[in-house]
């Protein structure tokens, strides 16, 4: 339901230091050995271990060495484009990958759905889309953007490092693709062009915005009397700030690139709730990268997501306040109750995963064992 991707440019060269990590180490056309040497991959995932020592092991291990006949193709989507924060600061370190003999075509994308489609078909060895994109690769990680999963930042930093641990990196390969990275991308809210739409009952009759590839949302709207609206997540903004919509859930940090202040002009706000905590994440084709080669990428986003969530605040302070909607402290609960119902039929369905949710309830009541969920677990 967050049909917005976040444009944070402070932020943006963590992400290329990250995709510098991933195509510095060449990947080879040499087959990955298929009978692993575990002291060497020991090496690889031990992070006590000099960095240095963990990358040789990775190249021995896989048989990785830099290749500078070939061209691998990064795919970076920036819905601004060229002229995008994202895109222009990945292209500006290329030259620092031209220097260990590695070409490296870094192409952005406007269009996430195309982006998906060309790493799909093999034309993108690797693609950096939204968490929501994701679960389509990796259901696991996917599932880190579940409504109501993480209501604040440091829960989801604590979910991130969890997903940079070696422990977790069978958990990084799925269906013939791994998980590179994964950051943050702060906060989703609700935004509605009328301040009295401040639970799911009003938005009855209400029109609400719904991705276009995910059947499982226009479902939940239709399921509280709104009406879903299909759109993408370029033009879904503008639909908000034009009217053809009464409802937009968004990356807070969105609001004064995207000037969602049209859409509210004059009576609405923002819901004073997190609806969930985005993520974008590095997803690469797993016969071109190793996960050995994908852990230490990882490593490097966890490493530089402080600085990531820093910049995210800074543009979330941004919003004034007089948008915000407050919502009562015992109105709060029940909107718990709502998110965790919610959370509960989409892993029926098959849309989330359950592993990953009991993971999130533990993280939840590790910062509050008050909460009724911690005493009566059904995540």
């Amino acid at each position: 339901m967050m049909p917005l991707a976040l444009r944070t440019p402070p932020s943006c060269h963590w992400i290329t230091r990250c995709l510098l990590l991933a195509t510095t180490f060449a990947m080879s056309c040499l087959p990955v050995v298929t009978w692993a040497n575990e002291d060497l991959r020991a090496k690889v995932y031990d992070q006590s271990l000099p960095l240095e020592q963990r990358i040789n092991a990775m190249q021995e291990l896989t048989g990785l060495q830099p290749d500078p006949d070939r061209s691998y193709r990064v795919c970076v989507w920036d819905i601004f484009g060229r002229s995008g924060p994202i895109y222009g600061a990945a292209q500006d370190q290329r030259h620092r990958i031209l220097q260990y003999g590695i070409n490296v075509e870094m192409v952005p994308y406007t269009s996430e759905s195309v982006m998906v489609e060309e790493l799909k078909s093999g034309t993108c060895d690797a693609a950096l889309m939204s968490g929501l994109r994701a679960r389509l690769f990796n259901q696991y990680t996917g599932t880190l953007d579940s409504i109501g999963g993480f209501p604040d930042h440091e829960q989801m930093r604590l979910g991130l490092q969890l997903m940079a641990d070696p422990r977790s990196a069978d958990r990084m390969v799925s269906n013939g693709y791994v998980v590179m990275g994964i950051a943050p991308a702060g906060a989703a809210h609700v935004f509605v062009n009328d301040r009295s739409i401040d639970t799911l009952a009003k938005a009855s009759g209400k029109r609400v915005v719904v991705l276009d590839y995910d059947p499982t949302q226009a479902e939940m709207i239709s399921g509280v009397g709104a009406t879903p609206v299909v759109a993408d997540i370029v033009n879904a903004p503008n639909m908000f700030n034009t009217g053809v919509v009464d409802v937009l859930a968004a990356p807070l940090a969105a609001y004064e690139v995207m000037e969602l202040h049209k859409g509210m002009e004059p009576d609405g706000g923002i819901i004073d709730l997190p609806l969930t905590h985005i993520t974008m994440q590095l997803i690469g084709r797993a016969e071109v990268i190793p996960n050995e080669l994908a852990q230490l990428v990882r490593e490097a986003f966890f490493q530089g997501s402080d600085e990531i969530i820093s910049r995210v605040r800074m543009e979330e302070e941004k919003v004034p306040d007089k948008w915000w909607i407050r919502i009562p402290a015992e109105d709060r609960r029940e909107y718990d109750a709502m998110m965790q119902a919610a959370r509960l039929e989409l892993r029926e369905q098959g849309y989330y995963s359950g592993d990953m949710l009991t993971l999130q309830r533990k993280i939840r009541c590790r910062a509050d064992g008050s909460r009724e969920e911690c005493s009566n677990p059904v995540e």
